[in-house]
């Protein structure tokens, strides 16, 4: 099975997809003072919340190891063994493998038998390529919609790939319900003599596994660390403080307009509480607590957010 790994995709890969869907008008960058000071503070946050970008996808890849199952691993290998063998005419060799990849399955059934999907593989990406800006957040989704409407899945796809922020773990898993029966009709066609016929389901089965995506959207990440930016910064300085919460508060309204659970009503909550501590430095209050009860808000919708999956049937790899 493939290692692990990450990759980091930049904006610019897809720019020119972009033009020539979205109209001039919409791709222009709002000119205001304000709004080019807010956009430079949130390249500003990102680079340093590299660090902390670094540590989630470590982190990720190290969970991700952890859930993948030596036992399914082995069914796969001993499958793929089969299908060598019945390349080579060796049937008897092929009918092993099955044997053996049999008993992993067996194992498996045994050890998980509420559960349908094992982990086989698993590979953790960071993919970038949202604008910082909302009204082109905003412009870009408007066109997938409309391709969505006018039935262009093609354009609509290309169009959403722009709306990514992200660390991505996505893992592969061996369905328990039809890996089974697969083998099963594997080793019946190797009996009747039809070898070809057995290595085309054994190929399906390899082929066809069921993935399980989890991500941990970057802007959550960037509006946690310029949260911990300003809580170190309000006794020391007041307007970084401010310039920091600033900061989370675009990047957690930017997780918000590129769908990461963009109707949840914790956005407007965390929001209101950024605001009641901006409130209490500007008045030289005490915000000890008030950046502790945020913190504890972002961290928890951080969580939730992190450990929610996507789940596609089955996919072709």
């Amino acid at each position: 099975m493939k290692n692990i790994n990450q990759r980091l995709i930049h904006p610019t890969a897809l720019a020119l997809a972009i033009c020539l869907w979205l109209p001039a008008a919409a791709q222009s960058a709002d000119p205001s003072p304000d709004a080019v000071a807010n956009q430079q503070g949130q390249a500003q946050a990102q680079a340093q919340a590299n660090p902390q970008i670094e540590q989630q996808r470590q982190e990720a890849e190290q969970q991700a190891q952890k859930t993948l199952d030596k036992d399914a691993v082995a069914a796969i290998t001993e499958t793929q063994n089969a299908v060598k063998a019945l390349q080579q005419s060796k049937t008897d060799e092929a009918l092993a493998a099955i044997e053996r990849a049999t008993g992993k399955i067996n194992i498996l059934l045994a050890r998980n038998p509420a559960t349908g999907l094992i982990p086989v593989e698993a590979t953790v990406h960071v993919i970038d390529t949202a604008p910082l800006d909302k009204k082109a957040i905003k412009a870009i989704a408007k066109a997938a919609e409309k391709a969505v409407d006018d039935k262009d899945f093609p354009g609509a796809r290309v169009l959403l790939q722009n709306l990514i922020s992200e660390i991505r773990v996505r893992t592969y898993n061996l369905p328990l319900a039809t890996y089974p029966i697969a083998l099963k009709e594997a080793a019946r066609l190797i009996d009747q003599k039809k070898p070809d016929e057995a290595k085309g389901i054994l190929r399906v089965a390899l082929n066809t596994l069921a993935v399980v995506d989890r991500v941990t959207p970057l802007p959550l990440v960037i509006a946690e660390a310029a949260i911990t930016e300003a809580q170190a910064q309000r006794d020391k300085d007041k307007e970084a403080a401010q310039r920091h919460l600033a900061v989370a508060r675009s990047e957690l309204d930017r997780a918000k307009e590129l769908g990461y659970a963009g109707n949840d009503p914790e956005y407007g909550t965390l929001s209101q509480a950024i605001s009641d501590v901006e409130s209490q430095i500007k008045g030289n209050q005490d915000s000890r607590s008030a950046f502790a009860r945020l913190k504890e808000r972002v961290s928890s919708f951080f969580k939730r957010q992190s450990e929610s999956q996507k789940r596609a049937e089955v996919a072709s790899k």
